[in-house]
Formats: structure tokens, sequence, C-alpha cells
């Protein structure tokens, strides 16, 4: 059995806080009281790899700062953790991208793992100038990638697709080693471009049954393109030295959220076009009094935050617990976050981590 992998997040979506920082998605903002600065970022980067965290993804939006940005500058405050660098195929040309992840990769020593996000909504991608409907934007994410796969394999690339076109391409510095791609979507036409491409499927965090419902559906569609992929999930956590501590943490962060905020964001939510937004969505449907949707997971900071909405809260063994049953569909690496991103990397890193161990699920990342 292999050993499980463990990231971390760092907030550009408008900052951290002490209590649960809403947007994306159509969400309502809420206000951050930490900024997401080179300082600030980097002491999480710092914290999150002397925890024995892999990576830390760097997430993208018109909520965002800047992915490729932010994570270039924070680079260099770390020695060995990877970052998961955000980044939306229509934005960038297929040339530009492997070029700068390659640039990436080989300054960084090998540290680059790229999350290749879509993009959601109408509205969002309209504001970069992008026009396609959600369909073509997965069509032209497949062409982007065999593109981009080409380069980094030295190919000379001569490709004229329906939505991209490049002639003549060849990159003078092919990344070492390629930087593994993670890739999620709930739609068939996402499944279709993850089963042909991705390292790495990435859902969000549903109870467990759901998830192995999902992750059939994406296997036998990588078994068509004769492929095999690993499977990754998005949660939040919420982990303490005792259940109770950590359901009174859950309970504080949903008391600073007022109905009104709760109504504004789910109104904008219910207006996604993104497949597993709505799933989200439909874990509560709005409700605060059912959001315990399996057990020790919550479906709280769904509430106000688009994107990934569901922690998982408890004590260290009952989250252990909970990541055995991810275990046991399929999941081997978890993206994780909590509110504040400091603190909170270290209630998990300090208490889940080694009981994880214990159970031999679990080895720190080699080091040189």
């Amino acid at each position: 059995m292999s050993t499980l992998r463990f990231h971390w997040f760092l907030p550009t979506n408008g900052g951290d806080s002490r209590n649960i920082v809403g947007g994306g998605h159509g969400a309502s903002s809420a206000t951050a009281s930490r900024p997401p600065s080179v300082q600030y970022l980097g002491q999480i980067a710092r914290s999150a790899e002397q925890l024995g965290f892999e990576g830390a993804l760097t997430p993208t939006g018109a909520w965002c700062e800047d992915a490729w940005i932010t994570t270039a500058m924070i680079n260099s405050l770390s020695e060995r953790l990877k970052f998961l660098v955000a980044f939306r195929p229509g934005l960038l040309s297929p040339y530009l991208a492997a070029q700068m992840s390659g640039t990436f990769q080989n300054q960084s020593g090998g540290r680059l793992m790229l999350n290749v996000v879509t993009g959601g909504e109408d509205h969002e991608q309209q504001m970069f100038g992008d026009f396609l409907d959600k369909d073509d934007r997965y069509a032209r994410a497949d062409e982007f990638l065999e593109i981009v796969r080409r380069l980094w394999a030295g190919e000379t690339v001569d490709f004229d697709g329906d939505h991209l076109q490049v002639a003549d391409a060849v990159l003078r510095q092919v990344p070492d080693p390629v930087p593994e791609i993670y890739f999620g979507g709930s739609s068939p036409a996402a499944i279709g471009v993850a089963a042909r491409h991705a390292d790495v499927y990435l859902t969000w965090g549903e109870p467990p049954e759901s998830v192995a419902e999902k992750l059939d559906r994406v296997r036998k569609a990588a078994a068509d393109a004769g492929r095999e992929l690993r499977f990754g999930i998005r949660l939040h956590t919420i982990a303490r030295e005792n259940s109770e501590d950590a359901w009174a943490e859950a309970q504080r962060l949903l008391a600073q959220i007022s109905p009104e905020e709760i109504e504004r964001s789910q109104a904008g939510l219910a207006q996604s076009a993104s497949e597993g937004q709505q799933r989200m969505v439909a874990l509560h449907q709005g409700a605060t009094d059912r959001l315990e949707i399996h057990p020790n997971l919550w479906a709280g900071v769904g509430l106000v935050r688009g994107g990934a909405g569901t922690a998982m809260v408890g004590s260290y063994s009952e989250i252990a617990d909970l990541v055995e049953s991810y275990q046991a569909v399929g999941i081997e690496e978890f993206v994780l976050s909590g509110y504040p991103h400091l603190e909170e990397a270290y209630w998990f890193g300090e208490g889940v981590l080694p009981e994880l161990r214990r159970r031999g699920l679990w080895h720190p990342p080699i080091t040189d």
C-alpha cells in the first residue's frame, strides 16, 4: 500500500482569518483580517514544509492574487515544499504555459505541480476576455494539454485544432521532471479531459460513498483511454485533541456568519454553471441545522465559500478514521486547508499526521 500524500493551501483568495473567508463561484466575499502578503504566505509555506506536508495549492480566480507570480515570489522562502499552481488554460497560450512551467520547474529544483482549472463561471471568464461556453472550454483544455505534453516530451509540434494552433513549436528548456497535472470537474466533459491527460484527478469533499461513485466513473473513462490515474480530494480540516473542542470550533465559525450573508452567498452559488459547485450546494441546501453530512464531515464552510465547502471535524483519531474511509475508495492525496491556515496546519500536522504515521498510512516526505 502506497503512503498517503498531504498538501496544504495558500490563502491568496482574499487572505486569511479566524473566521471563514467567503467568495468564489458566485459566493459573496467576506473580508479577511490577514492580507495575503509574501511574508504571511511564506510563513504558512515554511510551517507546512516543517510539519510534513508535501506541497501547497496556490488557487486561481478573479478573487485571488495571481498564482504564478505569488508562488514564484515565495518559492525561495522554503526548501522542499512543492507548489501546486492553479491556472486556466484559456488565459495562456500552450507554448507560454509549457515554457513557464519549464522555467519554474528547473529554477525551483523540481518543485512544481500544476492544477489545470478550466473555469466554471461564464461571467468570471468573460472578465478575463474568454467568451467560450463551458463545453468549448473543456474542448480547448483538451487541445491545450495535448500540445503542452508533446512540448514537454521534446517534440516539435504542429497543431491545428478547433481552438488552438501552433506551428513548428519546440521547447528549448524541457522541464525535468515533467510536472504532474492535477485536474478536477464533475461533468462528463471534465472527466473525459482528466482521463486523457491528468496524473491526479481531484474531487471536492463529498461523503465517501459519493466520492466512490464519481471515482468509478473516472476510472472507467481512464481505462477506456488506456490510462490509470491517481485520485485526490480537496477538504478543509478542524482537528483537535478531542471531538468536543473540534465541534465547538465549527460552531464558533458558524456563529460568525450572519443569515443575510448565507442568503446572499447561496443565491450566488445557485447560479453557478459548475456541476461540482451544484453538488456542494446540494449537500446542505443552505440549511444550518443539518451540516454534518457524514460522520465527522461538516458542510458549514460551503455556506459562504465557493469551491471546496466541506471540512473534516473531530479528534485526531476521528479525522484519521475519515481519512482511511477516503483511502478505502481510492483517494491517495489530500489537499487541505483551515481557518486560520497557519494555526490549522499545526493542528493537523502535529495531531493527525502522527496518528496516520502510527497506523502506517503516512511517512514524512524524504528530504535530501
